[in-house]
């Protein structure tokens, strides 16, 4: 047992990184695959294919919010009872876990009432038109059904890496994520469930991974373990850690709010070709988000190094792991917009095979990627910042790139280039926001580790 509470603190930096990232990176490439396999059956589906991507499309911010809950909890919490654990406090850490279990439950209930009320409403909003309304409330109102279990395994999942378990934390996502991808294929065209049957294989694997949690969290090789006694929501303990959640948080809900200001763009300056243009921008979309989940796998992977060693003073550890991190996500991330600019027909036709969406998707794909080159930084300062518990600073980070930057940009650049200027306004905003949150770390580090009597 001691030892296993020790290694984040005395193992090789990169052998520990290693250990920590590369399952964190399948379980967030496999998690990827829960929404993207869906759009590449459904992109295939006989006559329907793109219009029912248009669907998935505007369902899909819904999603994120719902994702981005769990976040608020289970990213905010994890941190803390790293650091919890670095210090020696094993009792503080499984409350904070306790209040965590407790908060996801009374969200899952919030969050599915408020959406049943209110989706098609919502839907509309986030660019569903009378042709694709249809097939997206299908699709939406099942997931909704699985919102409990969404919330558990996404909220829960973090604190079982947070001890260095991450094979134990791939492992939740992969068995989720496999079912998924055997249970689409029967449901949408064994079972001619289409739309619905995509909605249906994602709630049954995200019930899988979410009981998989939940059993780890209860057995004997968890450090930290869900307890009666920490059930009863405190203030004291939860109010600090979803202050920590909310960068991780609005860094997934404002994916959210972006898809809506892109589809809303698009339906103003798409004519009569919006359906497509949303089908379109939905690939996009989905591509961004499978070059960075493994972007996200590698930070999380550091993050509990970074954690442990700050909560048990060993800045010299905490600099290594940062300085490590950040140099693989810029090489993985130059990689990704190499191939992005040299074969993104590629990436395009995974997705669909309509001739008029293949005709332009692979120049607004290259447009689209342009500054991805830059978000291994973008990434690294601001999970690293979150790992250090800097709750104030990681939060306006987070708000920059999406809220400050990417939807004023997004309104603005169309009044110029049309819906090309909708298409650069990720690059532009990528880049900027990357530049400033390397500034910012790098002067909030020095400062922060200066007053622990140790120079960054």
């Amino acid at each position: 047992m001691e030892e296993k509470e020790n290694k984040l603190g005395t193992q090789p930096i990169g052998k520990l990184l290693v250990k920590m990232s590369l399952p964190a990176i399948t379980a967030q490439v496999i998690n990827a695959l829960y929404n993207i396999v869906d759009r590449i059956y459904i992109g295939h589906l006989p006559e329907v294919g793109s219009l029912a991507l248009a669907a998935l499309g505007v369902s899909f911010p819904l999603i994120m919010i719902i994702s981005a809950f769990s976040a608020l909890i289970g990213m905010g919490g994890a941190p803390r009872a790293a650091i919890a654990l670095g210090a020696g406090r094993k009792d503080e850490a499984e409350k904070i876990l306790g209040n965590c279990f407790s908060a996801l439950i009374l969200m899952s209930i919030v969050l599915t009432a408020l959406f049943l009320l209110t989706n098609a409403t919502l839907l509309t909003w986030f660019g569903a038109t009378e042709n694709s309304l249809p097939l997206a409330q299908q699709y939406f109102t099942i997931y909704l059904m699985g919102t409990l279990s969404v919330q558990l395994a996404l909220g829960l999942n973090p604190f079982i890496s947070a001890q260095g378990f991450a094979t134990i934390s791939m492992l939740t996502v992969i068995i989720g994520a496999v079912s998924n991808i055997l249970l689409d294929p029967i449901l949408i065209y064994g079972l001619g469930l289409g739309v619905r049957g995509a909605a249906v294989a994602t709630v049954i694997s995200q019930t899988i991974s979410a009981v998989w949690v939940f059993w780890f969290l209860l057995g004997r090789k968890t450090l930290l373990k869900i307890r009666r006694k920490n059930l009863r929501i405190h203030p004291a303990i939860l109010l600090p850690t979803m202050a920590l959640g909310v960068a991780p948080f609005i860094m997934q809900s404002t994916e959210s709010l972006v898809q809506l200001t892109f589809n809303a763009q698009i339906k103003h300056y798409g004519g009569e070709q919006v359906d497509l243009l949303i089908s379109i921008m939905s690939i996009l979309l989905s591509c961004m988000q499978f070059f960075v989940l493994p972007l996200v796998g590698l930070t999380q992977g550091a993050q509990p190094i970074v954690s442990y060693n700050y909560g048990a003073r060993k800045l010299d550890r905490v600099k290594k792991a940062f300085s490590l991190l950040v140099r693989t996500a810029m090489i993985y991330t130059t990689v990704v917009w190499v191939l992005t600019m040299l074969f993104p027909r590629a990436f395009i036709t995974l997705f669909s095979s309509d001739a008029a969406l293949l005709e332009v998707a692979p120049g607004y794909l290259r447009i689209f990627m342009l500054g991805v080159f830059l978000l291994g930084i973008q990434y690294s300062c601001q999970q690293t910042f979150v790992a250090l518990g800097q709750a104030k600073t990681s939060m306006v980070l987070a708000l920059l790139r999406k809220v400050f930057l990417l939807i004023p940009l997004a309104l603005i650049l169309p009044l110029v280039f049309g819906f090309n200027g909708i298409l650069a306004a990720e690059p532009v905003a990528d880049i900027i926001a990357s530049v400033t949150t390397a500034i910012v770390f790098l002067l909030v580090t020095r400062k922060l580790f200066r007053e622990n009597k140790q120079a960054f």
